[in-house]
């Protein structure tokens, strides 16, 4: 499809989808660097805080099954501005929370913006078609990448000058310009849309159906469980373990996003050239081994912060080389009901996340330390990988056949 800067009538720029999928991927970490702070706001314990990050996963996962079909029935253009709409203002109401059940109702309408991580793959499958969708993925989601790599940053150094109601602050910001860009550059790019919204419905037990779909879901759905794992114990090792500032805590939580940033330039460069299959693979064995050393460091007594987070690097670069051509394979098992297919296969990997940061919590209050943050990461790396083989061998038979 041919592209035209800022009009309506044409499908969006690529710089459009990056930026409403980085909005997406922004407010699940900027605040991060903040939780304990936030917690002794609220006059709240660190376990019920670390709800802000699972039970927004697991909410987010909802959400999605929502989002997908309505985009296929109505359109990506619609869904999409009154999604950022909502998310603006549900930013703007968790700056003014009295209490934490105010901030927790608030956080839940911020999953509206789950919308950009949804479409923004949709569209593009919609823009360039199955060849070329996990080349093009995986740009966006390596520009995407930039934003997480500095949001833990600029949320310690925020929360450190002006405290944690700043980060949804510069949320709330941030979704209205995103509103301004998607109104008058993102055209309808969903063509093909079902007679209704029941219609669509009564089709996803052809994608439940069928094997590829769950292969390429569940590997979508470990491989992210390894970052989503972190996020739910990360915070409180840096803080607790190695007494670290918010600060430094956001720089610490640097290396995972930098990890993805050239997991998804590597993606983006060789996915067609050494196709989806081997790209899945590799990326989740990535994940696996850096956790298998991360593991090593830690039995040899290694002490230093940089002994755990430095090997989080592992956990971002393997997703990076995976999820584009996960994603891609995801969509192509049924193209007439790619916004669902994005919308159920994101929707396992966010509820399967949630499950994951809220079981991380839960062992590290028995045990907080580096060596069970660090299982609690491998174990879904391990089944990562065990669903990578296992899909390829199901793409291997159907060719043989």
């Amino acid at each position: 499809m041919e592209t035209s800067l800022f009009d309506r009538t044409t499908p969006p720029q690529i710089l459009t989808l990056v930026l409403v999928a980085a909005l997406a991927s922004m407010t699940m970490n900027i605040f991060l660097p903040s939780l304990p702070a936030m917690a002794e706001y609220f006059g709240t314990s660190h376990s019920v805080m670390q709800y802000a990050i699972s039970g927004y996963l697991f909410m987010c996962g909802f959400v999605q099954l929502v989002i997908g079909p309505l985009a296929d029935r109505f359109g990506r253009r619609p869904v999409l501005l009154s999604t950022i709409a909502l998310f603006a203002l549900a930013s703007l109401g968790a700056t003014v929370a009295p209490n934490v059940e105010t901030f927790m109702v608030c956080r839940v309408l911020q999953t509206s913006m789950v919308s950009g991580l949804v479409l923004s793959r949709t569209i593009a499958r919609d823009m360039v078609g199955p060849t070329r969708a996990a080349s093009l993925i995986g740009y966006i989601t390596m520009c995407m990448a930039l934003v997480p790599t500095a949001a833990p940053v600029i949320g310690g150094v925020m929360q450190e000058l002006f405290g944690w109601t700043a980060n949804f602050l510069l949320q709330a910001g941030i979704a209205l310009a995103t509103l301004l860009l998607v109104y008058f550059d993102l055209g309808e790019t969903g063509r093909n849309r079902p007679s209704s919204f029941s219609d669509q419905v009564r089709q996803f037990p052809e994608l439940f159906r069928s094997r590829r779909f769950w292969g390429y879901s569940l590997t979508c759905a470990f491989s992210t469980g390894t970052f989503f794992a972190y996020l739910g114990g990360g915070p409180f090792i840096a803080a607790q373990v190695y007494e670290l500032e918010p600060g430094q805590i956001g720089l610490y939580f640097t290396f995972a996003p930098i990890g993805y940033l050239v997991g998804n330039g590597i993606a983006g460069k060789f996915s067609v050239r050494f196709g989806r299959q081997r790209m899945v693979v590799l990326g989740t064995t990535v994940i696996a081994s850096g956790m298998a050393a991360a593991l090593l460091f830690q039995a040899l007594g290694a002490t230093h912060p940089l002994s755990f987070f430095a090997f989080t690097v592992f956990i971002g670069l393997g997703n990076g080389l995976a999820l584009p051509s996960a994603n891609a394979g995801m969509l192509m098992v049924r193209p007439e009901l790619a916004g669902a297919a994005s919308g159920l296969g994101g929707s396992l990997t966010t509820l399967g996340g949630g499950v994951l940061a809220i079981a991380t919590g839960n062992l590290l209050a028995l045990g907080n330390n580096t060596t069970t943050m660090l299982l609690c990461i491998l174990a879904p790396g391990v089944a990562a990988v065990a669903s990578a083989i296992w899909t390829v061998s199901i793409e291997r038979r159907m060719r043989n056949t």
